[in-house]
């Protein structure tokens, strides 16, 4: 049922218990930069967010202040809805077990509050590999909790492969789709976008944008660094005019890119927890990126200014504490910074 290749399959045991720092390191961007100097007088921020799954939360996060005031401060956040928002799960054993994902819509709204997120500001990208665990009756049970919650929603067959949202006075086309899915190809492709290629979509997104931004669904989980594959990926959407792109799926942070003058976050890292309770700790460091687009005349539409903010989830009682990692101490903080500088060393700004 699923696409993924066998020594993928054979290899996400292993990964998921020790992620990878394998692969090519060379040529990243540092993830700190200002771009238009001096800085446009007007922007609009945008944070992205990684998966967002209950799978290892029976209740709501609790969250450091100064990362709810940093999601707060934001225009628009955009995020993948890695499960499914049904009421009672249809895969009762797989749910039980992991390996299929379901949340409640109470469990969303509720963590939403506690990370200082504003409904009618967010954005969720359906485009995940998870997205039929819960069966076709799921997904739509998806769709209108999340209408209902006031969310808007990017990533599904019917919203077309560049669906267009404002953020303050700007327009941005958001194109979210998976290379992945686990469930046949035909009643997948029938409901969640797996539209990756440019050239097609870009010619359906019509006039009036001030941005594309790319929200991918790629890559191998559990590895620090993307492979050949998705960085090739990656030139071809900054190829076609795609100025933004926030990946997810990998599950940990990967490194930040500058293609010309597009800026490409490889994967977030999880939000909230998409796999096992116990996830080893390197799968437990996120990351936000905050990028101000420019609303002047001039640099309409243009990224003034971006930053990665890292942050580690803390697993307590059966819920996890999103901590920054400034805030962590002794061994847990030096582990973690030295993971970071193997990804990003020298430059995590």
């Amino acid at each position: 049922m699923s696409n993924y290749p066998l020594s993928y399959k054979l290899s996400w045991l292993p990964r998921f218990l020790k992620p990878s720092l394998g692969g090519d390191r060379n040529g990243f961007a540092a993830p700190a930069a200002t771009l238009i100097d001096p800085p446009p007088a007007r922007t609009v921020r945008l944070a992205f967010i990684g998966d967002i799954s209950a799978v290892a939360n029976r209740t709501a996060p609790e969250c450091d202040p100064a990362l709810a005031a940093l999601l707060g401060s934001a225009d628009l956040v955009i995020g993948n809805c890695e499960s499914p928002i049904v009421a009672r799960p249809s895969a009762v054993m797989g749910t039980r077990l992991g390996t299929h994902h379901a949340m409640t819509e109470r469990f969303l709204a509720d963590a939403l509050a506690a990370v200082g997120i504003v409904r009618d500001k967010l954005v969720l990208s359906l485009a995940n590999n998870h997205m039929l665990d819960q069966g076709v009756a799921g997904f739509d049970e998806t769709v209108v909790a999340l209408k209902g919650l006031g969310i808007r929603i990017i990533g599904t067959a019917a919203g077309g492969p560049v669906q267009h949202h404002a953020a303050g006075p700007l327009t941005i086309g958001f194109a979210a789709f998976t290379l992945w899915r686990n469930a046949g190809e035909a009643e997948f492709r029938a409901l969640v976008s797996m539209q990756s290629d440019p050239a097609e979509w870009l010619r359906e997104t019509g006039t009036g944008l001030d941005l594309v931004c790319a929200v991918p669904h790629w890559d191998w989980e559990f590895r620090h660094f993307p492979r050949p594959a998705t960085l090739a990926l990656a030139r071809r959407l900054a190829g076609h005019g795609v100025r933004l792109i926030a990946g997810h799926h990998a599950h940990v942070v990967q490194p930040i890119d500058r293609i010309g003058d597009s800026l490409v976050a490889y994967g977030l890292g999880d939000f909230l927890g998409t796999a096992f309770a116990r996830q080893p700790w390197p799968g437990r460091i996120g990351s936000i990126l905050v990028a101000d687009i420019s609303t002047d005349a001039a640099t309409r539409g243009m990224v003034a200014a971006y930053r990665l903010h890292f942050f580690m989830r803390l697993a307590k009682a059966g819920r996890e504490r999103l901590a920054p990692v400034e805030a962590l101490e002794g061994v847990a903080r030096q582990r973690v910074t030295a993971r970071l500088d193997a990804i990003f060393p020298g430059q995590k700004g």
